[in-house]
């Protein structure tokens, strides 16, 4: 998975949590929404997971070290809360709303919007 189709699914996957949040779901224990959800936090597990590598790859030029250090700090946190959240049998909405708070995963996404947008601009360049 290349970098851009990580960031694409950590995204979609926050979106879809937004939105899960918002439906005031006691668990997901069944299908239909409860099953989207769990796909979409799958794919931000395999999205996270080695993340901090794929940014390294991308952003090589000098003097950037410490940006991927903590981008990669703050991805493996993201990570070890969706993974923590997937170990739940059921998965409520409250639950939801306290992860899509967490500073951690706001860092992140943080993150991944300025490191789209500066290979972006590199690209325009």
């Amino acid at each position: 998975m290349n970098l851009d189709e990580r960031i694409d699914a950590i995204e979609a996957g926050y979106e879809f949590m937004l939105a899960y949040a918002a439906q005031g779901r006691v668990s997901d224990k069944g299908g239909g929404v409860a099953s989207e959800l769990r796909d979409y936090l799958g794919r931000m597990e395999t999205a996270l997971d080695g993340l901090g590598g794929a940014i390294a790859e991308r952003l090589d030029a000098e003097g950037v070290r410490a940006f991927v250090d903590a981008a990669t700090a703050d991805a493996e946190r993201a990570l070890a809360i969706v993974r923590l959240v997937l170990a739940r049998e059921g998965i409520s909405s409250q639950l939801i709303d306290n992860v899509n708070a967490s500073i951690h995963l706001r860092a992140l996404l943080t993150d991944l919007f300025v490191i789209d947008e500066s290979l972006k601009s590199s690209a325009a360049s």
